[in-house]
């Protein structure tokens, strides 16, 4: 179930913020009513950044080991190919 909490609460009730997020589920915190932010463990969130980072570390690579260079245009324009075409 979606858990949506006052960012007091991180504060208040740190224990039941702390259980909620150590089962893997994100705990969303708001602030005068909008949202502020997402508390997760530190094992989703490497869940989640860990595929990013390693691309990054590949693309650092493949870049250290060719002299082309591509622009913003270029690379979003072959994304966004790839995304329509699914």
């Amino acid at each position: 179930m979606l858990q949506i909490r006052p960012v007091s609460d991180l504060r208040n009730k740190f224990p039941d913020i702390e259980k909620i997020v150590n089962a893997g589920e994100p705990v969303y915190l708001t602030k005068n009513g909008y949202g502020a932010m997402v508390v997760l463990s530190l094992e989703e969130y490497a869940r989640l950044t860990d595929g990013v980072e390693a691309a990054l570390n590949k693309a650092d690579r493949l870049a250290a080991e060719s002299e082309t260079r591509m622009s913003h245009e270029e690379i979003f324009g072959k994304l966004r190919g790839k995304i329509d075409a699914r």
